[in-house]
């Protein structure tokens, strides 16, 4: 085992192949990139150390960065304020089918080019993950997470964090939230099935499909607007709940929509489409057709 205690900026280069990083810092920032270079060694750069050192370890093909009290369990207590006075940026250069963990406590996370499996559990600073092709599991108390062009099996979880997936095309996506929007703008691989499970209890939900999307659908609202791009798709519902209903294409996958208060958007992607999902409640003319909002 070869250990550093890390109280300034410094660059280590580690010759011996990684098979894991895990990273825990509070405030600051944390990235982590994998590379192609099958023969480039793993690189950690550390820089705008504030207050207690970060210990560096390296084991078992197992690179950790974090402070000597911050643990992966029990790492929320840190929303208290005593304990964070303290910040770093720390840079991780990996291959690509290295496992990531990050824990970031107001820190910003960014998380690209991995294969092997990614979690990371943030609390108030925004994730990023891009052309990420493992399985992704993100858990945040109010910081957002961004997607792009992730094609691993995304779960997302987070109390008020927002949720923006763009050129998804993921097997699976399963996405929780109390209060979080929800903005999802997806492309199966290879024209596949659609498989997508949302929930919020406040947020609203927009989810952007294309025109040969494959998935049995199933939107609900008990009490925001709810709109609809597909003439084979059916708006109905009495009182105040509202619901999309139907079938896309063949009706292998699945996509079900559920908020309490919020409202739910399903918009028609076009087959060139580059940019971002609408808002909900805020497609553009061309998205929705006249007479589709309710």
């Amino acid at each position: 085992m070869s250990q550093w205690t890390v109280s300034d900026s410094v660059r280590l280069t580690f010759d011996h192949p990684l098979a894991a990083v895990r990273v825990r810092v509070v405030n600051g920032a944390v990235n982590v990139i994998g590379t192609e270079d099958a023969g480039a060694p793993a690189r950690l750069e550390v820089s705008a150390v504030e207050g207690p050192p970060l210990v560096v370890t390296h084991e078992d093909r197992t690179l950790t960065v974090t402070y000597e009290d911050l643990h992966w369990k029990g790492f929320r207590s840190w929303l208290k304020p005593g304990g964070r006075q303290r910040s770093a940026v720390v840079t991780v250069t990996v291959p690509v089918g290295t496992d990531v963990q990050v824990a970031a406590v107001g820190a910003t996370a960014t998380v690209s080019g991995i294969r092997g499996r990614t979690e990371v559990r943030g609390v108030t600073g925004d994730t990023t993950l891009a052309r990420l092709s493992g399985p992704v599991r993100a858990e945040t108390v109010s910081g957002g997470l961004e997607a792009q062009a992730v094609t691993g099996d995304l779960r997302f979880t987070s109390v008020s964090g927002d949720l923006t997936v763009v050129d998804g095309s993921g097997a699976s996506l399963r996405a929780e939230s109390v209060s979080g929007d929800m903005l999802v703008d997806v492309e199966p691989a290879a024209g596949g099935p659609t498989d997508i499970q949302l929930v919020t209890v406040s947020g609203e939900v927009a989810i952007r499909l294309p025109q040969r999307a494959d998935a049995r659908v199933e939107a609900n609202t008990t009490s925001g607007a709810v709109s609809n791009a597909f003439d084979g798709l059916r708006v109905g519902g009495m009182w105040g709940a509202k619901q999309i209903t139907g079938t896309l294409g063949a009706g292998t996958g699945t996509l079900k929509a559920t908020t309490v208060s919020g409202a739910i958007a399903l918009l028609r992607r076009p087959e060139d489409a580059e940019a971002a999902p609408a808002p909900a409640g805020g497609a553009a003319p061309d998205d929705v057709p006249s007479g589709k909002v309710l």
